[in-house]
């Protein structure tokens, strides 16, 4: 069982996902909360459209923000984390791989009283954590890795989630010293622009991402 996250919103997070839906056999995808995308679009339908595997998600909500305000402003209910728990337990069937995918970073509040970093805890989840590359990234990529550690959840390794086709000088260093730095490994980088791919496009480049254990 893996749960993603990422350093930020916006770092890749959602095609990392689907490039481990692709790599892993039996992989079942789970976006627990889904925001700010209406009835046809959003995390799973992107992954589907680059995998052909179809997932699932427990509730989605209007507004593009923290799953928690976001359900506050809609006047809708907040996931219990037990119950988030116990659904996917559900769904593991034992010859799946549920991959999980969160929203945001590590401490962004799924409901008022409990982050991605929680549901991680409680299923005794791995963790993958989808990284930016360029400037900045190294600051938050070992933010969000001490985070984890001081919770003891057990890092997989790091993913960089937008390679630029023509990476800068900063990325290009700091693709060699992220592992350095965090003492995780980094699994590999997925090319800016991978979210348009066709599926056997995609699958490619999944294919170069190393998942220890899996």
């Amino acid at each position: 069982m893996i749960i993603v996250t990422g350093t930020n919103t916006d770092v890749g997070k959602t095609i990392a996902t689907a490039a481990l839906v692709a790599r892993i056999p039996q992989a079942l995808p789970i976006k627990p909360i889904q925001t700010g995308e209406p009835d046809g679009s959003g995390d799973i339908v992107t992954i589907e459209r680059l995998t052909g595997v179809l997932g699932t998600e427990f509730i989605r909500y209007p507004e593009p923000l923290a799953p928690n305000i976001a359900a506050q402003r809609a006047n809708m209910e907040q996931l219990e984390l037990r119950d988030v728990a116990m659904k996917i337990r559900e769904l593991n069937t034992g010859n799946t791989t549920p991959i999980i995918e969160g929203a945001g970073g590590l401490l962004v509040r799924m409901a008022e009283d409990w982050t991605i970093a929680d549901l991680a805890a409680e299923l005794d989840a791995d963790v993958v954590i989808v990284t930016s590359l360029g400037l900045g990234s190294l600051n938050a990529a070992e933010l969000t890795v001490e985070a984890a550690r001081r919770r003891k959840l057990r890092i997989l390794g790091l993913i960089g989630g937008v390679l630029p086709a023509e990476p800068d000088l900063a990325t290009m260093l700091n693709i060699a010293e992220l592992p350095r730095v965090t003492r995780v490994p980094l699994l590999g980088c997925l090319p800016a622009g991978a979210g348009e791919f066709s599926a056997a496009e995609f699958a490619q480049i999944a294919a170069k991402i190393r998942i220890p254990g899996y």
